[in-house]
């Protein structure tokens, strides 16, 4: 009997322990449903409900006449989608081999992939890849095509150096770039104007907001955002000018078995860049869509560098294109007045340097000297000045620093003086170290666009205009956003007379001087100095910068012929025919 009671009263108990916690579960289900039930909806949704999103077009760009010259495309990407599970191993083993990507760079993508944006495999497909890809769906499950805007460089090689390319941003930059709005495969500018406008160019992606099954694929679409193009630009650049300046380029090099240059083409009263042009170059559609690696090697080993733009980034002694900067020096400090002459027996009477090819021109004045760059002449105004003056003078007419052009990686180029040089050696200066400095050798480095805007200052009569190559920013439905005036910079702190001085110098240069036989006959008149720049890795650095017309410039032309040997022989037939085309000038 007590064995019964005991019994009995184990049951009651149990019984209250399941009537306790079904009262519990209960309770919580209340709970659950009543405070919580709008939480676990949304996360029920989150698991049933994607957004997918697409990329918007970036700007087009056109040229100062309204030509296009960059566009969009249509593409096929092929992208994994993982909206439930996983991608399996043999599936990406399989798109691998199939898009020939090393497997390893898809696992890279997958470890790094957060969220449920697309993984892009490989941009620009075939069409052949995609039939395979839609007829063969049970062997690529998560595999998705997708439709993208591919980056269209017109031009190919030319301007590109210029327009610059796109690629797809890397993990390390996107580390970088927190908080800017940037996502995983996104396209980015990565060079040139592509870089420096990314933001105004990229636009808005939009998304498509899909239901999807328990195996994650898609059964209906809940919403739709279509992405917006980003913006346009409209450049100084002209399309034809262009054309005709790489032809020019690319003929002479070619005549004189040369392997780079640089040209710059622009309007001295503005500063708007008309042309740009560095040797060798590069396509920049074979970075739109991601570029292979036998592509890469073959841009990435080429000895003459054709990544570098040459036209803002290559320093280069001037040469005798400097001997503008000494001469206004020579005339504003009074050390030389322009009908002084000073006698050229082949050298200098205190240090004996030469002329560069041995000439003695004898007496010769200011604008004899210029027109026939006579480097005796400029080592006694090198002399007279000090290397100080000297310095001074190369700093006003803006040299020895960026231009502040809208492309990305200019160099400040090297101004000689005193301080420089115990920086880096550690040791005095030395009088023929001015006389050096006098004729653009030495330690002065300039770019071409620094060549081109000292030309310009000149043209302006002293006025220096920053360069930029972008006229207007246009919104997708032709709206202007932004357009961009002539920027002054600085004008030379010298007498208007001194710069007509150099001027008429300049001038008789294409009629007398060393220019003159290739510019005989040219309709226009020109002014233009040449130059020749000492170079230690082998022949000599060909120069050549010009504006026109005389009496109304509004084009200044600057070329440099890596190893050309003079420049009257390798740079000025490039000039003259970009002078040509300028001006439309026709035989």
């Amino acid at each position: 009997m007590v064995e019964i009671d005991e019994y009995s009263g184990r049951l009651k108990a149990l019984g209250y322990i399941v009537v306790f916690v079904v009262a519990i579960l209960i309770a919580r289900a209340g709970y659950l449903q009543v405070y919580d039930g709008e939480y676990y909806a949304h996360l029920a949704d989150g698991n049933r409900i994607r957004i997918i999103p697409s990329m918007a077009p970036r700007g087009t760009f056109f040229d100062r006449n309204g030509q296009l010259l960059v566009e969009n495309r249509p593409g096929f990407t092929v992208s994994l989608l993982p909206l439930s599970a996983k991608i399996p191993d043999d599936v990406v083993t399989r798109v691998a081999e199939l898009l020939k990507v090393p497997k390893e760079d898809i696992e890279k993508k997958i470890a790094a992939h957060i969220g449920f944006d697309p993984i892009r495999v490989k941009q620009d497909v075939t069409e052949d890849i995609v039939t395979i890809i839609e007829e063969q769906k049970e062997k690529y499950p998560g595999v998705v095509i997708e439709v993208q805007p591919i980056r269209n460089y017109l031009l190919m090689e030319e301007g590109a150096h210029t327009f610059g390319y796109v690629s797809e941003i890397s993990e390390d930059e996107l580390e970088r770039r927190k908080g800017e709005g940037y996502r995983s495969g996104d396209i980015i500018g990565k060079f040139g104007l592509e870089k420096i406008y990314d933001s105004e160019l990229r636009g808005e992606n939009g998304g498509e907001q899909v239901e999807v099954d328990v195996a994650g694929k898609p059964v209906q679409r809940l919403g739709l955002k279509p992405p917006v193009p980003g913006n346009d630009l409209v450049l100084t650049i002209d399309k034809n000018l262009q054309e005709a300046t790489e032809r020019a380029v690319d003929d002479q090099l070619k005549l004189i078995n040369a392997h780079g240059a640089a040209a710059v083409v622009m309007n001295p009263q503005t500063g708007e860049v008309l042309a740009l042009v560095s040797r060798p170059a590069f396509n920049p559609n074979l970075f739109a869509h991601g570029i292979s690696t036998k592509d890469w090697n073959a841009i990435n080993n080429n000895p003459y560098h054709p990544m570098d733009n040459k036209a803002i980034t290559g320093e280069y002694a001037p040469g005798s294109t400097f001997k503008i900067v000494t001469g206004t020096a020579a005339l504003t400090e009074g050390v030389i007045s322009p009908t002084d002459k000073i006698f050229d027996a082949g050298y200098h009477w205190i240090i004996p340097k030469s002329n560069a090819a041995g000439e003695a021109l004898g007496w010769i004045d200011f604008t004899e000297a210029m027109a026939h760059s006579d480097n005796v002449y400029f080592y006694e105004m090198g002399n007279r000045l000090g290397i100080d003056r000297l310095e001074k003078y190369a700093r006003m007419f803006g040299l020895g620093e960026i231009t502040g052009i809208d492309l990305p990686y200019e160099s400040d180029g090297l101004v000689a003086n005193r301080k420089y040089k115990w920086k880096v050696f550690e040791d005095d200066w030395y009088l023929s170290e001015t006389f050096d400095a006098a004729i653009g050798q030495g330690f002065n480095l300039v770019t071409p666009l620094q060549a081109a805007m000292v030309m310009g200052e000149i043209a302006a009569n002293g006025k220096r205009y920053k360069p930029h190559l972008v006229n207007r920013i246009v919104s997708p439905e032709g709206k202007t956003i932004k357009e961009f005036q002539p920027e002054l910079l600085s004008e030379l702190q010298v007498p208007a007379n001194v710069i007509q001085l150099v001027q008429n110098g300049l001038h008789e240069v294409t009629k007398v001087g060393t220019a003159a036989g290739v510019f005989a006959g040219f309709p226009l008149d020109i002014a233009g100095k040449t130059g020749t720049a000492e170079n230690s890795q082998g022949r000599d650095h060909g120069w050549f910068v010009a504006y026109g017309p005389f009496n109304n410039p509004t084009v200044v032309v600057a070329v440099v012929v890596e190893q050309g040997g003079y420049g009257s022989q390798s740079a000025v037939p490039i000039g003259r025919k970009i002078l040509e085309a300028a001006f439309h000038v026709t035989y």
